[in-house]
């Protein structure tokens, strides 16, 4: 799948809205780190490194939200097919 640059950004909004479905916090922060899922006081939180490309912040997403378990929830089919080829490309 070829996704463009320009559709990165919709990506993101709804890999966010999946994240808060499945009760995690999507939180962009600035740091010398690569991001990914975590657990903080029992929270649920996906951290990404605000300076990244959109590209790799949809990465961090898809790969956080294989971690938290997508496939018990429903997604559109081509969202779906995003988060599982974004999340096998760390």
């Amino acid at each position: 799948m070829k996704i463009k640059e320009r559709e990165f950004e919709d990506i993101i909004q709804d890999l966010r809205s999946v994240a808060n479905q499945l009760g995690a916090t999507v939180r962009f922060e600035k740091g010398d780190f690569k991001g990914g899922y975590c657990l903080i006081k029992e929270n649920k939180v996906i951290v990404i490194n605000k300076n990244a490309n959109l590209q790799r912040k949809a990465i961090i997403l898809s790969d956080a939200l294989k971690e938290l378990g997508v496939d018990e929830i429903y997604l559109n089919p081509r969202l779906r097919e995003i988060i599982e080829e974004l999340g096998d490309s760390k």
